[in-house]
């Protein structure tokens, strides 16, 4: 079965940096699209970054973008997203997802698309 496990969340002073991991299993995810979402307390899940594990592409939200970096490893079947220059509206519980990828053109940034979830991991930025 498919498993998803984040980790690398905390807590974090505005400015500063945080690394986060995504680690995958339980299937080939090579022809998988990845996606980090992120909820914060009374608003609805968004979406932050996705890339598409066969080519390396990326798309990000306007929100984040110029500030996190999503990438994965092969070899580790990881996920990873690195954020700088955190700011307090970047606090939120961060998910992993995973979707089949439908073509190297497409990305989806709705998280009805995404079939696959971790638990997540909390990130608090503190101004």
């Amino acid at each position: 079965q498919v498993q998803l496990v984040e980790s690398g969340g905390g807590l974090v002073q505005a400015g500063g940096s945080l690394s986060l991991s995504c680690a995958a299993s339980g299937r080939d995810f090579s022809t998988y699209d990845m996606g980090w979402f992120r909820q914060a307390p009374g608003k609805e899940r968004e979406f932050v970054a996705t890339i598409k594990w066969s080519t390396g592409s990326t798309y990000y939200a306007d929100s984040v973008k110029g500030r996190f970096t999503i990438s994965r490893d092969n070899a580790k079947n990881a996920v990873y997203l690195q954020m700088n220059s955190l700011k307090p509206g970047d606090t939120a519980v961060y998910y992993c997802a995973a979707r089949r990828s439908l073509s190297a053109s497409y990305y989806s940034r709705q998280s009805d698309n995404y079939n696959y979830w971790g638990q997540g991991t909390q990130v608090t930025v503190s101004s």
